[in-house]
């Protein structure tokens, strides 16, 4: 996990580094385990960049997973021909979402359902647009952020998505980010156990006429290995953080095998005389995502370093290290969460061979892009 760049010297810190040998390593094991390109579509939430959609396509990836509009729009714009809008949209997010199926023609477009009223607006909006919007139904089979839970909702949604002008059935969304124990025993039993509400969904759909195969979008990183798994028409893999990997998931998930590809260059500002074991780095929560207890960022080589005090441009470590360095010496840490750490960034510094070789901006960081 050691991680060093001979060009160190030129970036300003606190910087975000995308190291691009550790993410074509990802990559080639996410396809190892799908098996076959065409059984996924990663999301591209943690990322957000243009060049790593372009890259997955280069390997034969066509679906996409995108939580945002702007994120939809950058996804088609670096190449993506099937993308999931996994939120519904609502408000004004209707009509830029129909924008993007005018912008965008030739992209297949799908969205997702769970509510009648919204299911109402939406068909308003993209029947006085001449548009047909294909809809997944969002499962809640777990985590009750989103989606129906009972088989009486799945057959409400279908059965009113159905008979409205202007949508389309198109299958099921089913996103289990409530299961990430650390056991892949225990795992793969949440999991499956989760899985009943989609056999219960699956029978309903074929009871009612719907055309079949049925699309079946699941998973996020957590649980992808244990989908893979599972040999069934029309299913689909959407893992995400492993194209990147943060320190989070590698102490949670220890059987994915996937390399660390997103760092955090910062450099020490201080040693506070007051306390002899403290430094002070211009890492504050700014920089890195801060919505998780520390650990917030992991240091490689200070393994046992302590959080003190974490400000907007600062973070406080208490380790006996202190003693040894000096204001400007690089430390490289592993972002605990990072896909709300990379949309901190403007932009990254891209990492091949153990130098920086370009910077990319974040570009679906905002909220807007064109659209």
């Amino acid at each position: 996990m050691e991680f060093q760049m001979e060009n160190e010297s030129s970036i300003p810190s606190p910087a975000l580094l995308i190291d691009l040998d550790a993410v074509d390593e990802n990559l080639r094991l996410m396809l190892r385990i799908a098996g076959d390109p065409d059984r996924l579509r990663p999301h591209v939430k943690t990322h957000k960049l243009p060049q790593l959609v372009a890259a997955q396509v280069a390997l034969g990836i066509t679906k996409f997973k995108c939580a945002t509009i702007a994120e939809a729009e950058m996804t088609a714009s670096a190449g993506g021909k099937d993308i999931l809008l996994a939120v519904a949209p609502v408000g004004p997010n209707i009509e830029r979402y129909l924008e993007l199926m005018r912008r965008f023609p030739k992209v297949k477009w799908l969205t997702l359902a769970d509510d009648h009223d919204a299911l109402l607006k939406l068909s308003d909006a993209a029947s006085e647009a001449r548009l047909t919007v294909e809809v997944l139904i969002d499962l809640d089979v777990g985590q009750h952020r989103s989606g129906v839970s009972s088989i009486h909702g799945v057959r409400g949604v279908y059965e009113l998505a159905n008979c409205l002008p202007g949508l389309a059935m198109g299958g099921l969304h089913v996103y289990d980010g409530h299961i990430h124990q650390s056991s892949l025993k225990e795992r793969t039993v949440a999991c499956h156990a989760s899985w009943t509400l989609v056999t219960k969904a699956l029978a309903t759909l074929k009871s009612a006429g719907c055309p079949w195969p049925v699309r079946i979008v699941a998973g996020g990183t957590p649980t992808f290995p244990i989908h893979a798994r599972r040999r069934m028409p029309g299913l689909e893999l959407s893992p995400g953080t492993c194209v990147l990997w943060d320190a989070g998931y590698a102490k949670k998930l220890p059987d994915l095998a996937f390399r660390h590809a997103a760092w955090l260059l910062t450099r020490v500002i201080s040693r506070p005389q007051s306390r002899t074991l403290n430094m002070c780095l211009d890492l504050g929560h700014k920089a890195v995502a801060s919505e998780m207890p520390h650990p917030r960022v992991v240091f490689p080589k200070m393994p046992t370093a302590k959080a003190v005090m974490h400000n907007e441009e600062h973070l406080v470590l208490r380790t006996a290290m202190s003693r040894r360095v000096h204001p400007g010496v690089v430390f490289y840490g592993i972002p605990w969460h990072v896909c709300p750490t990379v949309a901190l960034h403007s932009e990254c510094h891209v990492v091949r061979g153990g130098r920086v070789v370009d910077i990319w901006p974040i570009t679906a960081r905002a909220r807007r892009i064109t659209i």
